[in-house]
């Protein structure tokens, strides 16, 4: 009788997500007119060019729906206690991370132009990793559904369940994430196009781009993502269990915010190319990270920095010296500069100046490849509240004051998820000034609570 409930049981755990995810997959197909077909003749062409890299997504999904079904139904993860859970987590992520220097060993073999023989001063090493990975693959999904189950706990500690369900349900699968390209116009710094593609090797991501911008005379990058909000999200392999979470939840937050007007928003028209998307992904971004810091400081308190723990440190510190090179600061001085030349027409002076700044960023260590128009395009998406790639785009700052004035993280999401433009934004942020809580369900309308 009691193998015949917990079956059971799994059985309806199954069917409670296989309707999620029909109903989110539903969504993304309605919504996929508007994701990845063209914007015009500009997407065709640039689509043709890069038509050989186009990532495979339907094989994917597929895949990755498989294993979300077999761990529903024959998962570990409910009949493991708190500490087992967190302990196996701990555990996959070492040795991914022992696999993971394994790889640059073997890797810098081969990069190794004295290494008469790479595949023979490598075989014990790649012996090594195949049996390595053959075992994290076992133990991937468990793991995948563990951190689903701490991060969808925090997620009802703060408010976001429904009848008790977290919706739609937390689902990550950790993969190989694809590249996306990024197109700009060269006059200006806009995200006119974009498309994913097959992870690249370097030589291949420079042809591609040098391709696009010759034939089409504008500006294109492919960067690397972290994670993109299929369902089950996708989400880069990492060993850094915070990162894991940081992205986990933040994907989450897109896929929750296609039922509200700012993730319905993202890809309609303008929105897609312009301030929406900027605020969508600048609120999934602090999101996530505040996410992460929830998360860990009830399963992994140790990872969580001394400060957020609360500690002192044992010996007065010393009044800290400014960085040597703030990339925060330099950053927004360049995209501030890079706004006013290509506002004056100068083009070409923009880009001789970019390409020198590249250079300043690469000699205090950050290994940018290249510094234009759709670099600023796609990061300057990503925003903080802080000094960066956004220059004098007043999103981040707004959102962050928003965050700052709600009493919770629920309360600020309900206020963030109808505002669909620069102009809501600003007005909500006014609205808050002086204000001691913030409980905005509509822009424009308060609704006072203590």
């Amino acid at each position: 009788m009691a193998r015949w409930t917990v079956g059971l049981r799994r059985v309806l755990r199954w069917l409670r997500r296989a309707l999620a995810w029909a109903l989110l997959i539903g969504l993304m197909l309605a919504l996929l007119q508007y994701s990845t077909v063209p914007l015009g003749l500009d997407w065709y062409a640039v689509a043709t060019l890069a038509q050989d890299e186009q990532f495979d997504y339907v094989t994917w999904e597929l895949n990755a729906i498989g294993v979300k079904i077999h761990q529903t139904l024959y998962g570990l993860h409910p009949f493991m206690s708190e500490t087992d859970r967190t302990q196996r987590v701990r555990d996959y992520m070492a040795d991914l991370q022992q696999a993971q220097a394994l790889e640059a060993q073997i890797n810098a073999i081969y990069s190794d132009p004295n290494q008469p023989n790479p595949d023979a001063a490598s075989a014990d090493l790649r012996a090594q990793l195949r049996r390595l990975r053959a075992d994290l693959d076992d133990r991937q999904a468990l793991v995948e559904a563990i951190l689903e189950g701490q991060v969808a706990a925090v997620l009802a500690e703060q408010g976001f369940a429904v009848a008790g369900q977290i919706l739609p349900p937390v689902s990550a699968h950790f993969t190989r994430v694809p590249n996306l390209l990024v197109v700009s116009p060269r006059d200006q710094i806009r995200f006119d196009i974009s498309i994913n593609l097959d992870p690249m090797t370097a030589d291949e991501i420079t042809t591609l781009e040098a391709t696009i911008d010759h034939k089409r005379k504008v500006s294109s990058l492919v960067v690397p993502l972290g994670g993109i909000a299929m369902y089950p999200t996708m989400v880069l392999e990492t060993a850094s269990i915070p990162w894991a979470l940081d992205t986990i939840s933040h994907e989450w937050l897109h896929n929750y915010l296609f039922a509200f007007p700012l993730g319905l928003s993202y890809f309609s028209g303008e929105s897609f190319v312009g301030e929406t998307r900027v605020i969508n992904e600048t609120t999934a971004n602090l999101f996530g990270r505040e996410m992460s810091r929830l998360v860990l400081a009830r399963y992994y308190p140790d990872l969580l920095p001394p400060e957020s723990r609360g500690e002192q440190p044992s010996v007065p510190a010393e009044p800290a010296e400014p960085p040597a090179f703030d990339f925060g600061r330099e950053m927004d001085i360049t995209r501030r500069t890079v706004d006013r030349l290509l506002g004056a027409g100068q083009v070409d002076k923009a880009e001789a100046y970019m390409e020198e700044r590249r250079q300043v960023f690469v000699a205090n260590g950050y290994s940018i490849r290249k510094l234009n128009q759709a670099y600023f395009a796609f990061y300057g998406g990503y925003q903080s509240g802080e000094p960066g790639a956004g220059g004098e785009d007043p999103v981040g700052p707004a959102i962050q004051a928003i965050r700052d004035a709600s009493p919770s993280l629920h309360a600020w999401i309900v206020t963030m998820r109808g505002i669909t433009s620069r102009e809501q934004l600003l007005a909500v942020e006014n609205q808050l000034e002086g204000a001691s809580w913030v409980g905005i369900a509509y822009p424009g309308k308060l609704s006072a609570t203590c």
